[in-house]
């Protein structure tokens, strides 16, 4: 954390090796996230609520109580995780502070948004299938854009912006 804080990260070739995999990874978990979505349903209002609300006509089983919740279990926590590390290297790069909140909300919002409408179609109103569609494309359209200003604070190799704050002339 120390090398992280006092702008040693961009000058520590191991740390910056890390952080580094740790964008691999996280560029490979964006592409098969998609990949998985997509195989499942599309951007559509009717394919969302034909898989999580069952379809006769493509013999389409209703999501599960039981089945949503063993999915709710591990996405809620390895995805405030992921949210977590990610948002966290994001407070080192130089960005304006309020640019970094509405990355942080937007990241943490569509991921638990994109969870929690899961829900809501099956068991409140197909309707949500809208709030589906939208928090998942916001979460695959931050995911990139935090990867990338992660990635840039480490080729520009920039000191730590981590103690600017609201009232700071960059804003």
């Amino acid at each position: 954390m120390r090398f992280v804080v006092t702008g040693e990260w961009t000058r520590n070739h191991l740390l910056r090796l890390i952080v580094f995999f740790f964008l691999a990874y996280v560029a490979i978990f964006w592409l098969t996230n998609a990949l998985l979505y997509f195989n499942k349903m599309g951007l559509t209002y009717q394919s969302v609520v034909d898989y999580y609300r069952g379809s006769e006509e493509q013999f389409l089983q209703p999501r599960s109580y039981q089945g949503l919740l063993e999915i709710s279990h591990f996405h809620l926590f390895s995805m405030g995780i992921l949210m977590l590390t990610l948002t966290h290297l994001l407070l080192f790069a130089p960005l304006p502070p309020k640019q970094k909140v509405l990355f942080i909300c937007l990241s943490f919002g569509s991921a638990f948004l994109d969870e929690a409408s899961s829900w809501l179609i099956r068991f409140v109103h197909p309707w949500f299938a809208f709030l589906k569609i939208a928090s998942f494309a916001v979460l695959e359209l931050t995911l990139p854009v935090l990867m990338g200003c992660i990635l840039f604070a480490l080729l520009k190799q920039s000191p730590s912006a981590y103690t600017q704050d609201f009232d700071s002339k960059t804003t």
